[in-house]
Order: C-alpha cells, then structure tokens, then sequence
C-alpha cells in the first residue's frame, strides 16, 4: 500500500450537494510547514509537516477531478477541486483539522476536505511523521502516538501565520475530524489522556478482539517499541509523556470516525471532554470493533453522538477507490455487500457539515 499516495493526480468524482445552502467552488493546495525546533520529528526523515488545503474558490476558479496514484489508471478517487486557485473573498472561514489513520497521508481524507471546503470551511490534512505512506514508518510513529495531536497544534500555529490564509480564518472557529488512528488523535486533542498499558492489558485479556491484530506490519512495530523501551533511555523518556494533556483549547468540536484503539485512552480523561463530540463508524469495522472502539468511547463520554452505519467496514471512510484500486490495493478499497461508500461519505459529510456549523459559532 505504500505507493499508494506517491502520487496526487487529477481524476473525476462527484460533488456533495445539500438544499440548505450553495456549493462552492473548491481549491487545493499544499504546504510543508516547519515547526519551531525543537520539534519531535518521530525518526521521519521529512523535518516538516506536509498538509493539503481544501478551501473555498473564488466563482470563476476552475475545478479539475483529483485522484489517487498514476494518471492512467488511478487507484482512487475524491472530488473536484482547483489547484491553487485564488480563495474566494467573504468572511473569516472556520478551520477543520484532518487526521488520516494507520499509515496513511492527507489525502486519504480529499473526499471530506472537499465536502466541507464546498460549504464554507478551510478543511487543512496533516501527513503524521513517521506514521504515513510517503516515508518508511518508524518505530516513534507507532510507538509514540499522542504527537500527533501536536502536529494539530502545530498546523494551527501555521495555518494562523499563513500569508494565504491566515487572516482568511477564524481562530475561534476551529474543529479537527480524523479517521482510525486520526480519530484517537481529534480525542486527544480534545483531551483525552492516553495510557499505552491499557490497549497492552486490553490485549491480553479475553476481550481482545481485531484492535490487537488486523493492521499489517502493527505487531512488528509493537515488539520493536517494547526492545526500545528496554534499551534506550531517550525513547523510553519520550514514552513516558504519553500520559501528559494534550488539550489544545482552541479546538472547540471533534470528529472522529472508526477510532481505535479506544482503549488507550483513559474513561475518567474521555468523562472530563467538555467540547462537542460526535463518532461514526461501521457495524462491520474489521479494525477498530465498535465494542472497542467508538461505542465504548461513546459510553465514557456523557455528551458524545454516534452514528452507526449498518454493515459497512472500517475503511468505507477511505476514498472512493476505483476498479484499478480493487483490484491492486485490496483491504482498503472493498467494502461488505450492499454498502455504498460514496453513500455513506456523502452521509457522513452532511452530519460533519450539520456538527461542525452547529458548534463552530
């Protein structure tokens, strides 16, 4: 799966349209931000956090498809959008944070970046050092999990200095959404606490269930952690600040679809969320079980929506992948019988859109 994102070309999809308000026109752009060192950079060899920027269009902009991998024959596909167009004049935009999950890149997300720059929102997708398809995954991007929330915070501090789009934001606006991996982190950011030994007990106990085993490449990760945890005294000091905040308290909404693994993150840090939560995930999810995952959290957060979709898997909230992508990619791109994805993401981009307006006044 690994050149699965060497490449962003352009290719056709659908817009998402809802009756209570005008499309947009949608641009994209990206930018390698560089955080003030010192910055934990995860063992990742790219010392810079690259993102896509979805954002509404000035009217005359022109729209192209975009796709995932080579231009003949895509693997997967997620909306139309301008490259580089100018942003469209108007009031000060609220920002949306994009989180990819396991190994994956920014633009696993295009379809909902697009969805809700169409209505209005800067929707901005961070590539997560050391834990994604453009660069071997490290040791520290496995191991050290809970950094992700702060290239969030980092991507805020530069979206704000941006010469673009800095005053094109609003500061008090500001929400993250992310997928798997992405929606642990969009959790906690929102102030969730992480204790690494709870997935550890979780998986040794009689409830143990996909969380602990479907992800390629995760149980080779998890046995080198534990070596470096015994051998080296720097990673084991970095591993023992999982348990610190990280809150950012501009973060005012969170979205997280499929989360895992739920069970590193504390029920009494989940109980103490006081922004907005709301979840969807699949009755079928293959990799973050809901009994783990998004119902159990749902439980431990008094206030948090979920939305189930009956029989879809863990990946129906993955781009849209074409025939080539099937038949090439595997895993990712199918779904259960009868589940639609570009259903359920047009679902889902209605109620992020419906959430995110509603608590991002």
């Amino acid at each position: 799966m690994r050149f699965l994102a060497l490449w962003l070309i352009l290719f056709a999809a659908p817009q998402f349209a809802r009756a209570d308000d005008a499309v947009l026109k949608v641009g994209v752009t990206t930018r390698d931000f560089v955080p003030a060192e010192p910055y934990d950079w995860r063992g990742a060899a790219t010392h810079a956090l690259r993102v896509m920027i979805w954002y509404p269009a000035v009217a005359e902009a022109r729209e192209q498809p975009q796709s995932i991998g080579p231009r003949l024959i895509p693997f997967a596909r997620a909306g139309r959008a301008a490259p580089d167009a100018a942003p469209a004049v108007g009031p000060r935009r609220p920002l949306v944070l994009l989180s990819h999950g396991f190994g994956g890149t920014a633009s696993d997300l295009a379809w909902l970046g697009v969805g809700l720059a169409a209505h209005g929102f800067i929707a901005v997708a961070v590539n997560h050092p050391g834990n994604n398809q453009l660069e071997d995954y490290t040791v520290e991007g496995f191991a050290l999990m809970w950094l992700r929330a702060v290239d969030l915070s980092a991507i805020i501090d530069a979206m704000r200095a941006d010469e673009t789009f800095g005053d094109r934001l609003d500061p008090a606006r500001i929400g993250a959404a992310g997928h798997s991996l992405g929606g642990y982190t969009v959790l906690a950011i929102a102030g969730g606490i992480t204790d690494p030994a709870r997935t550890e007990a979780f998986c040794r106990s009689p409830a143990a269930d996909a969380l602990c085993t479907a992800q390629a490449g995760v149980s080779d990760l998890r046995r080198k952690s534990r070596l470096r945890l015994g051998s080296d005294p720097d990673f084991r000091q970095r591993y023992s600040l999982a348990g610190n905040s990280y809150r950012d308290e501009r973060v005012r909404a969170v979205f997280a679809m499929a989360p895992g693994p739920g069970p590193a993150l504390t029920p009494e840090s989940l109980g103490g969320i006081s922004i907005p939560v709301a979840m969807v995930t699949g009755s079928a999810d293959e990799v973050a079980p809901p009994a783990s995952g998004a119902e159990a959290l749902g439980k431990a957060m008094p206030h948090a929506a979920l939305t189930e979709f009956p029989r879809a898997g863990h990946f129906v909230f993955f781009d849209t992948c074409t025939a080539v992508g099937r038949l090439v990619i595997g895993a990712v791109c199918r779904d259960p019988d009868g589940i639609d994805r570009e259903a359920v993401h047009a679902e889902t981009i209605g109620l992020a859109l419906d959430f995110f307006t509603a608590n991002l006044r």
